[in-house]
């Protein structure tokens, strides 16, 4: 299999990258760490630094600034009061944690802890970055053809395989 020239759907990306707010804060970075993986055209990444990214090559470098609306969305409602004890007795709850509500009609849709108090839970709809534009400044690392299972999983595995 040959290795592709450029980002394009179906190819794995490896990338360096540095996540900033628009006051120029960190709030991500794969500083110091191995680059991140992701498969090109799977909705790993926001839509707007996917769409920035393709056509790239290794080595290449770019900064990007993505508005919210290509990104994680303007916010959308407010945070909501929910009942300790609807969430496990033994979980340990905290601020910044995603969980999985279940709606009425059985659909999964994900909600953001904000606040925890004795007997009520402050959940929010909204992703923690809705609303932000972000700036991007990334590094790709490398390029290669996705496997069949990768591009069937709708996302990149290791070295060794990866197991469900």
């Amino acid at each position: 299999m040959s290795e592709p020239d450029v980002v394009a759907g179906g190819t794995v990306v490896t990338m360096h990258y540095t996540l900033k707010d628009p006051e120029g804060e960190v709030i991500d970075s794969s500083s110091g760490r191995d680059p991140v993986a992701y498969l090109h055209g799977a909705q790993n990444i926001v839509p707007g630094l996917e769409r920035k990214l393709t056509g790239k090559r290794v080595g290449d470098t770019l900064s990007a600034e993505i508005p919210p609306e290509e990104a994680y969305g303007e916010r959308q409602g407010d945070p909501q009061p929910v009942e300790r004890s609807a969430f496990p007795a033994d979980s340990e709850l905290a601020p910044g944690m995603r969980v999985v509500a279940q709606g009425k009609d059985g659909e999964s849709f994900p909600l953001w802890i904000v606040d925890v108090s004795e007997d009520t839970v402050m959940v929010d709809p909204n992703h923690p970055l809705a609303g932000v534009t972000l700036h991007f400044d990334v590094e790709i690392t490398g390029l290669r053809e996705a496997s069949e299972e990768e591009k069937s999983h709708g996302h990149p595995h290791g070295p060794g395989g990866h197991e469900h």
